[in-house]
């Protein structure tokens, strides 16, 4: 599964595209977030990409999770979020 970065200074509307792409084409999306920030603009290309492919007949289900991820030698724990077909 493809991993996209979100960070909170990610435009949503591009997180969108990003995700309806990909979620077109493998049928599912893993989103990495750490932060409040991040998260938050996650989900907004979330909300708005669902506008996107429920044309198609397609809606979004969200599947939260945490990971544990290493950034310049420092534990973090960042936010996973699985998005697949319903």
């Amino acid at each position: 599964m493809e991993i996209l970065k979100v960070s909170s200074k990610s435009n949503p509307s591009k997180v969108a595209g990003a995700i309806a792409n990909i979620f077109r084409e493998k049928g599912s999306v893993e989103i990495q977030t750490i932060g409040a920030g991040s998260l938050n603009q996650a989900i907004k290309g979330i909300a708005i990409a669902r506008g996107f492919v429920a044309p198609s007949g397609d809606n979004l289900v969200v599947i939260p999770a945490f990971n544990d991820v290493t950034i310049n030698g420092e534990a973090k724990t960042a936010m996973k979020l699985i998005v697949t077909k319903k």
